[in-house]
């Protein structure tokens, strides 16, 4: 059993010259609510499915496990629909971390959010320079979330 801790951030620039290595990620829900997520995931060549708890404070159980290619193809045909999230997902190396910066696609299209995985909820980390205001806590920028009302819609509110 794993526990996922991880913070998000909104970023400032993304820092081209940083980034060591990216990745293409396509990724469907097909159950999605406050106390549990389970999805699938292509990235690139590889697909997966996550089964993620509820939070407590910024941690949560996960559990992710390959699959072959043609279960994730009939997973994201006939239990995700046809809203999907498409990212492209940045790593970066900085003061002995890694960062995680995911620039939306599609309908999320604008919105780059940085994430940091840690060791434990206390774990100490500094901020690079791109980095913004945090966003951990505001549920709006959860993937799950922006399945069901994405990025552009939010100028509406």
């Amino acid at each position: 059993m794993a526990i996922e801790i991880e913070r998000k951030f909104l970023v400032k620039t993304i820092p081209e010259n940083q980034i060591q290595y990216s990745h293409h990620i396509k990724q469907g829900y097909i159950v999605s609510d406050k106390d549990k997520v389970i999805r699938v995931r292509q990235k690139e060549n590889d697909y997966f499915i996550t089964i993620k708890g509820n939070k407590v404070g910024i941690s949560r159980f996960e559990f992710e496990y390959p699959i072959p290619k043609p279960d994730a193809k009939k997973l994201f045909k006939h239990f995700c629909g046809k809203k999907l999230i498409e990212k492209i997902r940045h790593y970066i190396e900085y003061e002995g971390c890694t960062w995680e910066v995911d620039v939306f696609c599609g309908e999320n299209a604008g919105l780059v959010i940085a994430e940091i995985e840690l060791e434990s909820e206390n774990q100490e980390f500094h901020l690079p320079n791109w980095v913004g205001s945090e966003v951990t806590y505001q549920e709006k920028y959860y993937n799950m979330n922006l399945i069901k009302r994405s990025f552009n819609k939010w100028s509406e509110d």
